[in-house]
């Protein structure tokens, strides 16, 4: 048995190898239209590079409250045609990806737009890189294993949460082997996004609070990686303040389109964020909770994140203090110590006052060594976490969230 310090050693000199090639890589952005009726905008552009035919990758309720029927309408005006795919679920499954997949080689579309939150966006991603790369999901998990360009690829979030639209991540369950699979490659990145925060104000206060955690997630994780970068930092920090200005707005008041569009504004500079700096063991852990229970993600981020925090935060004080300052917690005299703690119990205040539980329901005592050893795993070969855990204390910090 390789002693753990050894094996953080290992680690550490991993993520500075990555590191290095990260500073070193081109990662695209999209051409980015923002604002209400951005979407519409979208919608022209992509008239403008000749498309035909479109894969509308979706769900199926966005078709059912009527979100798509503009964007529909100027399509048709623009003689482009369209199938709708709206198969697709939270935590979307290989078995989606094929489904849709299908359809668009069936209706031979030669682009996909996609509509939704994380899941139709991170499915939509996929299906265009399978249509490109004769491999199945399951040869693409990792990181550059996305040989051939995917299909041309536009996108419009209807949430604030997962930043998809810009980042070079697809995420994609295996209900079979409970696991979800991490695909990251820069060629996912769409060549075009909208930030339209009209679309945003029908979302209910409890997944607009858990979206917000999420993007806020993003931007802390990234910030207190090893991997941060003066870039990283910046996008971070502005995601942050944003978040915390306006969050607690769109959650009360969900038709404000200001506070919806500064929270899509937030969600976006999150993800440049971690696009770069990487994520964290919040995210292995709830990754494996959306695997093992179908936890939405955002919901499963709101939950972990203050109990990694504070499991780190002895290795990232100053990182903290300085979120805090962001957020507008400093008081004169405050010390850093102060306000890595005032940060942390803030965080446990907006998931108070959002609903968000502090624990688990569905999580069961003798799933945890399983869902530590994943998280483990997904966390030490891809993140540059501030402060490792190894087996046991994963567990721990687990299973302090059992209700």
């Amino acid at each position: 048995m390789i002693p753990f310090g050894v094996q953080v050693a290992g680690y550490q000199s991993l993520m500075k190898t990555l590191k290095g090639l990260v500073k070193t890589l081109p990662f695209p952005k999209p051409t980015l239209f923002t604002g209400p009726g951005s979407s519409l905008e979208l919608c022209e552009a992509v008239s403008l590079m000749g498309v035909r035919k479109l894969l509308i990758v979706t769900d199926a309720m966005l078709v059912k409250i009527g979100l798509l029927d503009e964007m529909e309408k100027r399509l048709e005006t623009l003689g482009i045609r369209f199938v709708v795919y709206d198969g697709i679920l939270p935590d979307p499954t290989i078995d989606q990806i094929e489904a849709g997949l299908k359809i668009l080689k069936r209706e031979r579309c030669q682009a996909i737009l996609a509509v939704g939150g994380g899941s139709p966006i991170d499915a939509a991603k996929v299906i265009a890189a399978r249509a490109t790369n004769k491999k199945p999901v399951s040869k693409m998990e990792g990181m550059f294993k996305v040989f051939s360009a995917p299909l041309p690829l536009f996108a419009v979030p209807t949430t604030a949460g997962t930043g998809s639209e810009v980042t070079i991540a697809a995420v994609v369950s295996d209900p079979g082997r409970k696991k979800k699979s991490a695909i990251m490659d820069p060629k996912l990145v769409p060549m075009m996004a909208a930030l339209d925060g009209s679309l945003m104000t029908g979302l209910p206060p409890n997944v607009t609070a858990a979206t917000g955690m999420d993007a806020l997630t993003h931007a802390v994780e990234a910030y207190i990686s090893a991997n941060a970068l003066p870039e990283t930092d910046a996008y971070a920090l502005a995601a942050t303040r944003l978040i915390m200005e306006n969050l607690p707005t769109a959650v009360a008041t969900g038709k404000n389109v200001e506070a919806r569009q500064s929270m899509a504004f937030a969600s976006y500079y999150a993800a440049l964020a971690f696009t770069r700096a990487g994520v964290g063991y919040v995210h292995a852990i709830s990754h494996n909770f959306g695997a093992y229970y179908h936890t939405p993600h955002g919901l499963g981020n709101a939950i972990v994140l203050p109990y990694v925090l504070e499991y780190s935060k002895q290795n990232c004080i100053r990182r903290l203090a300085r979120l805090a300052e962001a957020s507008g917690l400093r008081e004169k005299g405050d010390r850093p110590q102060t306000l890595a703690n005032k940060f942390i119990a803030h965080i446990r205040t907006m998931n108070e006052e959002f609903g968000i539980p502090s624990g688990l329901e569905a999580l069961e005592r003798s799933d945890i060594p399983d869902i530590a050893r994943a998280a483990l795993k997904e966390a030490h070969f891809t993140y540059a976490v501030p402060k490792y855990m190894d087996q046991r204390t994963c567990e721990r910090l687990i299973s302090r969230m059992l209700t």
